[in-house]
């Protein structure tokens, strides 16, 4: 076998000194970022990919920023996390979906400021769907369904909010919350959170909601 035939032809441009291996590893981190919003160091498929960019974080930055993405290192907990910084990655959500990422919020929140849980914080579907009915009593309506919830949570899973396997009886299904959640959905404290949440409860009780309402604090 010939040079012609084992050699790579050579890249030029922006990303003409990087090797290979680094040009594999820093699209691979683009690519999860845009995807799923962040890279968990902690999960085993991606050690790895998140080892590298924690080594090489000004070029994982410098390029996220062409995409107007921020990063946010979290490293004892061993992830990164890309916000975005203008409307082009917002995720349009609908309504039900919001009360749900809300609901999660709420109770990631209370886990580890009042009971000072680390995260993951965890919890069954059951409980989160007691949860649903007991802070949004007056949207009850809007309130998913059972496989219209597994359809959220799939989304969260994706996105990398929340971890789960799901059970043969889903509503025993054992949620964890990733503290990823807190940044997407970035109350500053709970008191906000109310706020935010009374706006919901307040329109179902005068007049009626558009379900296909886009939520504000969500981003792909």
């Amino acid at each position: 076998m010939n040079a012609t035939e084992t050699t790579s032809p050579p890249v030029y441009g922006l990303f003409g000194r990087l090797e290979g291996r680094d040009r594999d590893h820093l699209g691979e981190a683009l690519r999860r970022l845009v995807a799923h919003g962040s890279i968990l160091g902690f999960e085993t498929s991606q050690a790895e990919l998140y080892g590298w960019c924690y080594q090489n974080r000004q070029w994982t930055e410098d390029a996220a920023g062409l995409l107007d993405l921020k990063l946010y290192w979290e490293h004892e907990s061993r992830l990164v996390q890309a916000v975005p910084q203008t409307g082009s990655f917002l995720l349009r959500l609908k309504l039900d979906a919001t009360l749900v990422l809300l609901t999660l919020w709420y109770e990631f929140d209370m886990a580890v400021r009042d009971r000072g849980e680390t995260p993951p914080v965890r919890l069954t579907v059951e409980q989160l769907n007691e949860a649903l009915a007991a802070k949004f009593e007056p949207l009850e309506k809007h309130l998913p369904s059972a496989s219209r919830l597994r359809e959220i949570l799939a989304m969260a899973q994706r996105k990398n909010l929340v971890r789960f396997d799901a059970a043969s009886d889903f509503a025993k299904t054992q949620l964890d919350i990733l503290p990823t959640l807190k940044r997407l959905i970035p109350f500053q404290d709970l008191a906000e959170w109310t706020q935010y949440a009374e706006r919901h409860r307040a329109a179902a009780r005068g007049a009626s909601i558009e379900p296909e309402a886009p939520s504000e604090t969500e981003a792909d």
